[in-house]
């Protein structure tokens, strides 16, 4: 039993009026402009991947009935790892050229209805907004094609051998091409199936356009850069850093000790030995229970007895772990990223400090994130109170996430 539930939708279930639709994503290239030594789409960007800002934005709609990422064979491992907990996404292996690793996406697919949308996305576009997918596949319910397009604003010259200018280029009716694009699924297929085996296509629109398809042209943000050259990347980083705002919550739980069982307790995910476990439907981990609903907090996505009832026998003994990791995913599924988790366990005994760097680096595993963003520590209540008389452990937590600010309807 998979234990991640369906993700929100970014603007809280404002997409049930959008057409359903499956995503490609060639994600097979090696980028060899970019120098960096590494795929630009595994680069790292504010916490995550460059390919994972997309498939988590896509993710996020509730039309989207699944995302196919195309890899090259030294990173279909790293991508199925990435995307595990995922349940909308499937890593399959590319071929050798853009268009054909498309093609082994489109047959990947199995049986899927000739006009059902299928959008394509660059792997390494990492800043495509959720309005302009909204506008996209708006426009889908009627067209047959589209892509997010920019008109040219800028003064257009041909250039020679030595880059020297030559003529003018008329910039009224030119458009720079963007990504996502959208067709219908039995389209595609047999664009892809009547282009020439000899010739290479960077874009699918020309491949549609070819068949006697209408492509139209949907304007979008020109923020929705493809990342090409290293300053892009750090262009990247400030249009997501300045779409986003801060967001906190707290978490606070409580357990009390079985004295008719023997310890360890588990505390932040590390068994520490104790006289007397806890007692809890789960594996009683107050620390992780308490960090879980501070994430949930402020996602305004209500607290762990929502998503794990205690009354659901399924979560009976279970690792708290899938608590925190499932609130991790939610986030990530709505763009977010952590900027800051901390806990205070509150107790006479068992002694925390020894503990609390292992506590740390496990709760940084769970979340993904680096042990520099994470803390634990601990005191006591000076004899005061049940966790005074030693009858149980309490903590609490507080979580600062970065999320994008159309998530609260900025």
């Amino acid at each position: 039993m998979s234990m991640v539930l369906p993700p929100k939708d970014i603007q809280h279930g404002k997409e049930s009026h959008l057409p359903s639709f499956r995503v490609l994503i060639p994600a097979a290239g090696v980028g060899r402009r970019f120098s960096a030594g590494v795929a630009k789409q595994n680069l790292m960007l504010l916490g995550k991947s460059v390919l994972s800002h997309s498939v988590d934005l896509f993710s996020s709609f509730s039309t989207c009935k699944s995302i196919c990422v195309i890899a090259g064979q030294d990173d279909i491992n790293t991508y199925q790892k990435w995307f595990m907990s995922n349940s909308k996404v499937y890593v399959i292996y590319g071929d050798n050229s853009r268009s054909l690793s498309v093609f082994n996406g489109i047959k990947s697919m199995g049986q899927v209805g000739s006009e059902e949308i299928i959008l394509v996305h660059d792997a390494a576009r990492p800043c495509v907004r959720a309005d302009d997918i909204r506008r996209l596949l708006m426009r889908l319910a009627e067209a047959r094609a589209a892509t997010l397009a920019c008109a040219v604003t800028s003064t257009m010259r041909r250039g020679d051998a030595r880059n020297k200018a030559q003529d003018f280029v008329d910039r009224n009716g030119l458009w720079s091409i963007q990504t996502p694009q959208g067709f219908r699924y039995g389209d595609l297929k047999k664009a892809h199936e009547m282009a020439p085996p000899d010739k290479e296509y960077t874009d699918d629109t020309v491949l549609v356009s070819e068949i006697g398809i209408d492509v139209e042209l949907v304007s979008g943000s020109t923020r929705n850069i493809k990342i090409t050259v290293p300053e892009d990347l750090e262009i990247a980083r400030l249009y997501l850093s300045s779409a986003c705002e801060p967001r906190s919550g707290t978490g606070f739980d409580v357990h009390a000790f079985d004295f008719e069982r023997s310890g360890p307790v588990y505390l932040c995910g590390v068994a520490v030995d104790h006289e007397y476990a806890l007692k809890g439907h789960s594996d009683a981990d107050v620390g992780l229970h308490a960090l879980t609903d501070a994430i949930l907090g402020a996602l305004g996505a209500g607290d762990i007895g929502q998503h794990f009832p205690p009354s659901n026998p399924d979560f009976k003994d279970m690792d708290s772990a899938v608590f925190l990791r499932h609130a991790v995913d939610l986030m990530q599924a709505r763009g977010g990223r952590i900027l800051n988790l901390d806990v205070t366990l509150i107790c006479e005994a068992p002694k925390i400090g020894p503990h609390t760097q292992a506590m740390q680096a496990r709760v940084a595993d769970i979340c993904g994130v680096e042990v520099a963003r994470v803390n634990v520590k601990a005191t006591t209540t000076e004899g005061l109170g049940f966790t005074g008389r030693r009858e149980g452990i309490a903590a609490q937590a507080s979580a600062t996430l970065s999320l994008p600010s159309e998530e609260v309807g900025l």
